[in-house]
């Protein structure tokens, strides 16, 4: 499978990442911590397809330390013991703020209450920042059909 187009060697799309990547950044040295991030990251990608990102993000995971009985239980996080309620909540807020589409409400009361129990207004401030660049990355790659499978942990710095 080829991309629709040549994304990251585009100089229009270069500008438009510099700016996304610079949130991410921030994001990535806040309070949530890392292993949270990851497991965000890689769920919110599983629910929008996102082979790219799914692919970046086990394998930057897995140089991370992440152990891989966790990755392979993202996707059914519900029924898996190896979380923190901690992460469970976030997988929650995540999955929620993903799926926007789906539900009439947005985001429940209870699932943001939830999160609240476990993180604070930084790392809430985090976590739906997070929530929202992994959604525009995913919707990047998915729209562009990029190719999963290549990357190397630590491709992009």
């Amino acid at each position: 499978m080829d991309p629709r187009l040549n994304f990251f060697g585009n100089a229009f799309a270069g500008k438009v990442l510099k700016h996304i990547n610079s949130a991410s950044k921030v994001v990535s040295e806040s309070g949530l911590p890392h292993a949270t991030q990851e497991l965000v990251k890689i769920r919110a990608s599983q629910i929008n397809g996102c082979g790219f990102c799914t692919d970046m993000h086990t394998k930057d995971a897995t140089a991370a330390g992440e152990t891989q009985q966790r990755l392979n239980l993202v996707a059914a996080w519900r029924e898996a013991t190896v979380f923190t309620d901690a992460e469970r909540a976030a997988l929650e807020l995540a999955e929620q703020g993903t799926r926007l589409a789906d539900a009439a409400g947005g985001v429940t009361d209870e699932a943001w209450q939830n999160a609240a129990k476990y993180y604070d207004e930084e790392q809430l401030v985090a976590l739906i920042s997070l929530i929202a660049l992994i959604n525009a990355y995913n919707r990047i790659n998915v729209i562009n059909q990029q190719p999963a499978g290549a990357y190397k942990p630590g491709q992009f710095g």
